[in-house]
């Protein structure tokens, strides 16, 4: 069979085949990575931290129960690996480090390189537990209520903890743009 759901390629794994392993971990590598670029703001942080993900999600898969999107589970585990690291590093400022700069196509411009870079510097400025709202609403598109379930928060507080980080981004771009 060439296509595979999402819940044949779990049980394949589980039951040892390494393609369906290899298959979900591809499926799930770039969003993990991306988001723990975004959070860690570290290009070799957020591989170290990407591969302890996908080690764990290794060793948990059986305790995965279907009640959730696997995408949700994912998230948790991820959610997990940086709040660890972040604490190892005894939440370590990541104002210091910038994304590594990946190669660009012809087509971008330097006015949004430029734009991409002062939302970041904006991005990276918030409490991590705003961030990690923004990071989760706007890079990876869950609604409000998805996003309460992940963190374990009211939907009431996600949208005050993104709309007080939206207020201090729009602050700080104004700033960088006037100042």
């Amino acid at each position: 069979m060439f296509f595979n759901t999402e819940k044949q390629l779990i049980k394949r794994a589980l039951q040892g085949n390494e393609g369906a392993w290899s298959r979900l971990c591809a499926q799930h590598h770039s969003r993990v990575y991306n988001q723990c670029l975004r959070l860690v703001g570290n290009p070799q942080d957020a591989l170290d931290i990407a591969q302890e993900v996908f080690v764990s999600m290794y060793r948990n898969l059986h305790t995965f129960n279907g009640d959730a999107k696997f995408s949700t589970w994912v998230f948790k585990i991820t959610h997990a690996r940086i709040v660890d690291h972040m604490r190892k590093h005894k939440f370590e400022s990541i104002e210091s480090k910038e994304p590594e700069a990946h190669q660009q196509g012809p087509d971008v411009t330097i006015v949004q390189q430029q734009s991409n870079q002062e939302v970041y510097t904006a991005l990276k400025q918030l409490p991590f537990e705003q961030r990690i709202v923004v990071e989760l609403k706007f890079f990876q598109h869950y609604t409000f209520e998805e996003i309460a379930v992940q963190l374990e928060l009211s939907s009431n507080t996600v949208k005050a903890r993104l709309y007080s980080a939206l207020g201090k981004m729009k602050g700080q771009l104004e700033v960088q743009n006037h100042g």
